[in-house]
């Protein structure tokens, strides 16, 4: 990254061999013509985080969220739930209080 002298803000600048360094990092296989694409776009992904940085002002403490959350938990209740004839009673097949669906794996299978 390279200082700006007149605004004194961070200016984002990536270059091809730093995409290619990242690509082998990552283990990705990009062409040349790539390495440039990727360099622009990364450029202006870094450009735009430099700019959000500018926007944070020291008065403004960090949060978690954008408006203020209280009581956001509930207290557990218990309340009665189906059946299992209720559960089962749209069901195209149960067996044993169970769900019968078809086999979809062979018995050799181990689980």
């Amino acid at each position: 990254m390279q200082q700006d002298s007149q605004k004194g803000a961070l200016m984002a600048a990536i270059s091809r061999e730093e995409v290619a360094h990242l690509a082998r990092l990552s283990r990705l296989a990009v062409t040349e013509e790539e390495l440039d694409t990727f360099a622009g776009q990364l450029d202006t992904i870094l450009q735009a985080v430099a700019q959000v940085g500018e926007v944070a002002a020291a008065d403004i403490p960090p949060t978690s969220h954008s408006v203020p959350l209280t009581n956001v938990l509930r207290e557990d209740v218990v309340v009665p739930g189906l059946t299992p004839a209720e559960a089962l009673s749209g069901a195209p097949d149960a067996e044993e209080q169970r769900f019968r669906v078809p086999r979809i794996l062979d018995e050799d299978v181990a689980s």
